[in-house]
């Protein structure tokens, strides 16, 4: 399955904290399938504490046959082991983040994971490196596909600031 995959940091060596978390999440794709991967941006914080640091920001895509929970449950491990602590409130400043963002078709709303992610088409953060590698990727529940959706943004998130090229020496062409 296809998977989304939103990668943020904004303490430490923030691209240095987003190549280890993207490297540790290809590795659970067995057959090292090809896999897509935005730029790394520079992104103001939404929705975070007062004198909160400047996050990167980028988007992975990658076929990994996991069930979505069982890749939930991978990225926790991943985080915890780059320094995110288990317990911790809500949007505070943190070494990475690892969000599913949409796996295939499907959409869940369960208490531990919601996917297509609830809040990805009201984030230029989320959107902007998603529409790099998935421009006409029309979400499930959607209408309209990630460009639109990036272009149609009602947000006061300031234009992202390209930090860093592409991760993946193997990234795909952008595809439907």
């Amino acid at each position: 399955m296809k998977y989304g995959i939103g990668l943020g940091s904004n303490i430490g060596n923030r691209l240095q904290n987003l190549q280890r978390a993207a490297a540790s999440v290809r590795k659970i794709s067995i057959d090292h399938s090809p896999a897509l991967s935005s730029s790394a941006y520079l992104t103001e914080p939404v929705d975070c504490e007062e004198n909160t640091s400047s996050f990167y920001n980028m988007t992975i895509e990658l076929e990994i046959e996991i069930s979505p929970l069982d890749l939930l449950s991978r990225l926790r491990e991943i985080e915890g082991k780059l320094g995110r602590p288990t317990q911790r409130q809500r949007n505070t400043p943190r070494t990475i983040d690892l969000d599913i963002l949409y796996a295939g078709d499907l959409v869940i709303n369960s208490d531990e994971l919601t996917i297509p992610h609830p809040r990805l088409s009201q984030r230029r953060f989320v959107l902007q490196p998603l529409a790099e590698i998935r421009p006409n990727l029309i979400l499930p529940g959607h209408h309209q596909d990630i460009i639109t959706l990036l272009a149609e943004l009602d947000s006061e998130e300031p234009p992202l600031e390209q930090v860093a090229a592409p991760l993946f020496a193997d990234s795909l062409s952008p595809s439907c």
